[in-house]
């Protein structure tokens, strides 16, 4: 469970456009439900986004028209008789801002004016956005095509509105425990997951910028060449700072530790291990030592909370938890501590 503005600090360092002036009130608000948060950034950003312009995009439409425009349809035209009516029928694309993005966006919008956990003044914002929606049809928030939007430089800017959208559509709608501004339950962890690796990366990129933060590609250490059929690794993090380099795999799960029912024991995930230590290795192929990994996870309920440090083939390995149920600051610390501890 995590601090509802912790959300909005892990947002911010993920889409940097969080942090422009027309945001910087929402980060000083108290928030009581993580959907009176979602409220208050889209409402700013939605009218940031008319001001710039909605997004527009061509429709197919076929209707019988009086005055004929694209390809005339004569079947459909005899059909229906709208020659009668001095009309024909026609196929064309209209260009107009009845775009798949506008409906998410209103769809989403619309559901949070209507719920209860929502603010006033945050849902007269959304509300008076959506005077500029008026030709944007709604869809059904279940049935959206989240993998088949693409961004490109024209729509970049729907690109964080649309992540919350994500968010108050698939965890609809958010329930919170009262008064305690945690989460009782989220989205799914593969998308909660993403949003922690991006927070840590981007996190890495503006406080120690010395560090190089990537999410870089690991290349097998073979013999030959031969990598036919080979996977591809790619790290989530990569730091690396005076010959030293540290891998940073991050890990949001409901439940850190596996259990053997049959020992009655409980172990650190064997295919997380087995990654961090596989990603080490191939990188560190001169058998330097000069090359760490870390599993990186967010704490949970669980009486268990991972931090220790092995030596395995003359590389560290390193396990730690990152408590996200906390002050922002102490966030920091921690994520602080990690690096100046593992590289510096």
């Amino acid at each position: 469970m995590i601090r509802i503005q912790n959300i909005y600090y892990m947002l911010a360092y993920a889409f940097q456009v969080l942090n422009e002036d027309g945001y910087k009130k929402v980060a000083t608000e108290e928030f009581a439900h993580a959907s009176d948060l979602f409220a208050a950034i889209l409402a700013k950003g939605i009218a940031s986004q008319i001001k710039r312009g909605l997004s527009r995009e061509y429709v197919s439409k076929t209707e019988a028209i009086s005055s004929p425009a694209g390809k005339i349809n004569v079947s459909a035209s005899v059909k229906q008789n709208s020659m009668l009516k001095k009309q024909l029928v026609c196929d064309y694309d209209e260009f107009t801002e009845n775009a798949y993005m506008n409906k998410i966006l209103k769809t989403t919008a619309m559901l949070l004016i209507r719920c209860p956990e929502v603010s006033v003044p945050h849902k007269k914002s959304l509300n008076k956005a959506m005077l500029y929606f008026s030709n944007v049809d709604e869809v059904a928030p279940h049935r959206i095509q989240w993998s088949g939007i693409r961004y490109h430089r024209n729509n970049a800017a729907y690109k964080m509105l649309l992540n919350i959208c994500y968010l108050v559509i698939e965890g609809m709608l958010l329930t919170e425990q009262d008064g305690s501004r945690k989460l009782a339950r989220y989205v799914d962890d593969q998308h909660m997951h993403r949003l922690y690796e991006k927070f840590v990366l981007e996190y890495y990129r503006r406080h120690f910028p010395q560090f190089n933060a990537s999410a870089a590609h690991i290349d097998w250490d073979v013999d030959g060449g031969e990598i036919d059929y080979l996977p591809s690794m790619k790290s989530d993090i990569t730091l690396r700072y005076q010959g030293k380099t540290l891998i940073i795999d991050t890990k949001y799960y409901e439940h850190t530790m596996q259990t053997n029912s049959f020992y009655n024991s409980r172990t650190l995930h064997s295919h997380n291990m087995y990654q961090i230590f596989t990603y080490v290795k191939n990188m560190d192929a001169a058998n330097s030592g000069n090359v760490s990994g870390l599993l990186l996870y967010a704490k949970t309920d669980e009486e268990i909370v991972p931090d220790s440090d092995y030596l395995i083939g003359g590389n560290r390995i390193s396990v730690k938890t990152i408590d996200l149920n906390t002050d922002f600051s102490n966030i920091a610390k921690q994520l602080n501590a990690i690096a100046e501890r593992l590289l510096l």
